[in-house]
């Protein structure tokens, strides 16, 4: 009788906490939450090392300044 490997979760950022990926039997990867939320997770705390440090922190700098209710933002 083979012993089931007990699943522990992975220690996450708290902002992914829950997170769940996984690789099926098609090779496809799947995972509990959307790529789009993966993706501004990522631009938001990982250093792009293609980027310089004052290009990475001018970016942040306009993440930070958006508007956070999905709506366009004026132009001047």
């Amino acid at each position: 009788m083979k012993k089931k490997k007990k699943e522990e979760l992975a220690e996450t950022h708290p902002d992914l906490k829950g997170l769940d990926i996984r690789v099926n039997e098609f090779g496809e990867i799947v995972s509990n939450i959307s790529v789009d939320k993966l993706n501004d997770f990522l631009n938001k705390n990982v250093v792009d090392k293609k980027l310089d440090e004052d290009e990475w922190e001018e970016k942040k700098k306009k993440e930070m300044m958006k508007p956070k209710t999905g709506k366009p933002r004026k132009k001047k």
